[in-house]
């Protein structure tokens, strides 16, 4: 078991709280982590480049002169990429960036990625988080008192659009419920914000899908 203290808005311990590092997956595993990285960072790309390669591009086949005693360098016909207006001599293509990868991995990556911030102490765990209203400055107030001046990811248990308004355009700043963030969003961060009902709700899945799994072997 790992404790992991509980503060409030202020920045006061108002208690501890137990995790079970067997959910998360005992132990991080950087290959895991960097393999999702790394697919994130593939899935983003568009890969809709085209450049003309030699065959297409407009211009006579012929050769413009012969190969031998003209006193020029050898040529061929006008396509020629050394040309202007010649194809490109490694033409790019569209193609699929885009990298799979099982659903466990992708679940066990994010627990790992929240295991790292645990043990990195840059997980903050708060009792509650809630806004009257849509206030930037109330939030800005909130990360000053947690001591976070870095980039940090606020994960609230479903979507709480006092929130997500209110800190929606500090800098560096990402706000996800809780039940959607990826291990890309919690490895971007230098800080993660996690409220503890929403803490609570990851865990009990993951308690519930550890349950389930042998029986969906079985059967």
């Amino acid at each position: 078991m790992i404790e992991v203290p509980v503060l409030n808005t202020s920045g006061q311990e108002v208690g501890k709280f137990q995790v079970d590092e067997a959910l998360l997956g005992t132990t991080v595993r950087p290959a895991l982590l960097k393999q999702a990285i790394v697919r994130h960072h593939a899935n983003q790309r568009q890969g809709t480049v085209k450049t003309k390669s030699r065959a297409e591009v407009e211009g006579s086949t012929k050769k413009l002169y012969a190969q031998k005693h003209t006193g020029n360098a050898r040529r061929g016909n006008i396509r020629t990429n050394v040309m202007k207006g010649g194809g490109n001599a490694f033409a790019k293509s569209p193609r699929e960036f885009r990298q799979d990868m099982p659903l466990k991995q992708r679940r066990l990556a994010r627990n790992n990625a929240i295991l790292s911030k645990i043990l990195s102490n840059t997980l903050v765990l708060l009792d509650g988080f809630t806004l009257p209203a849509n206030k930037t400055k109330e939030v800005v107030k909130v990360l000053s008192a947690l001591k976070v001046d870095r980039s940090v990811l606020i994960a609230t248990d479903g979507i709480d659009q006092n929130i997500y308004r209110s800190a929606r355009n500090i800098q560096k700043t990402l706000i996800k419920p809780a039940a959607e963030i990826n291990a890309y969003d919690v490895l971007s961060k230098r800080t993660m914000i996690i409220t503890k009902s929403a803490f609570e709700n990851v865990l009990s899945t993951l308690k519930t899908d550890k349950k389930t799994t042998p029986a969906e072997a079985n059967g």
